[in-house]
């Protein structure tokens, strides 16, 4: 390792850390590990909630598109918004970047949009690690990892399984595009499509390529816990690889399907795009992509629009997806309606 990158490196991203500061810790860095003192955000009975989770061959493109500014948003989003749907707040964070050689400019980059995503996230950056390893990395290859803690109230844990019923509404919160799955095919498309990552993008008019395949995965973590607020979510499904088709049933209780009404999909461009150039039908895309919408909250009719507007007052784009329906065996998603692609 080289000790000047890495002292250069911890004095750059100092001040990025600092600014994640929230109860239970100063977010100070250089510490054999990072503290957090959970009686001080004011649980009375909590149940920690832990997550880890990498942002997979996106960074892939991050590297060959010299952008780095998103994917430290990609890696906070892939752990907090798996905490929160389960009822949790998010309380903080800790990455591991690994490279062949660590170079400066580049993991200040990255890590600094990892802070910015922990502030925007209510969780603190209380460490990380950073690892030279040359022989097993590529020059100019690097990867991620992300860990992070939240904590919910013992009686507040989601899903309530036992409290939902047929005729439960189900509201889905729009994605800010591809996110952070799938990415092994999309770069598959790029190569068979001979678009350059800096020519403009077929289907995201003024930005180029890379751009528009590195949008940030959307932070979920304020509208949630908005939502959750209201007292009315009986479940939270955070949409990820194998899409609505695999995740929204994670949410929910044998007896009960979740029925999706495709109609209802405003489907962003990109999907449209991956699935004409890669010739991928509508149902596989729907098994592999979150094709618009990231997250789904399970509510009760007489709920479902004061949780929309807790969701609008955080910025998301909350639309009615379907409802649950009566089921056999294991929880399933069905479709009804034809998605528009």
């Amino acid at each position: 390792m080289d000790i000047d990158a890495g002292e250069a490196l911890v004095a750059r991203i100092a001040p990025a850390a600092k600014s994640t500061r929230r109860s239970g810790a100063d977010a100070d860095l250089g510490g054999f590990g990072g503290l957090f003192d959970l009686k001080a955000t004011g649980f009375k009975d909590p149940i920690l909630v832990a997550a880890t989770d990498g942002v997979g061959t996106k960074l892939k493109l991050a590297i060959e598109s010299g952008r780095y500014d998103g994917i430290g948003q990609d890696l906070v989003a892939m752990c907090v918004n798996d905490i929160v749907v389960q009822g949790a707040e998010p309380l903080f964070f800790l990455d591991y970047y690994a490279s062949a050689k660590l170079e400066v400019d580049v993991a200040a980059a990255v890590i600094e949009g990892i802070a910015r995503a922990c502030k925007a996230s209510g969780c603190a950056l209380i460490g990380g690690e950073t690892a030279e390893m040359p022989g097993l990395y590529a020059k100019g290859d690097f990867d991620l990892a992300g860990f992070s803690v939240g904590a919910v109230e013992r009686g507040q844990i989601l899903p309530r399984t036992k409290d939902m019923a047929a005729g439960d509404v189900l509201i889905g919160v729009a994605s800010s595009g591809v996110h952070s799955n799938g990415y092994s095919l999309v770069r598959k498309v790029v190569e068979q499509s001979g678009i350059a990552l800096d020519a403009p993008a077929p289907f995201a008019p003024g930005m180029s390529l890379g751009e528009a395949l590195l949008t940030p995965t959307r932070l979920y973590v304020k509208g949630a816990l908005a939502a959750i607020g209201t007292g009315g979510v009986k479940g939270l499904a955070h949409i990820t690889g194998g899409g609505i088709t695999e995740n929204l049933p994670r949410a929910l209780p044998d007896g009960l399907d979740g029925e999706v009404d495709l109609d209802a999909l405003a489907v962003p461009p990109v999907f449209a795009w991956l699935a004409k150039a890669a010739h991928i039908a509508g149902e596989e895309m729907l098994r592999t992509f979150n094709c618009g919408i990231g997250m789904v909250a399970v509510v009760a009719e007489v709920d479902a629009a004061r949780v929309m507007e807790a969701f609008q007052s955080c910025g998301d784009k909350p639309v009615r997806l379907g409802r649950l329906v009566p089921g056999s065996g294991e929880a399933k998603t069905v479709y009804r309606g034809a998605m528009q692609l």
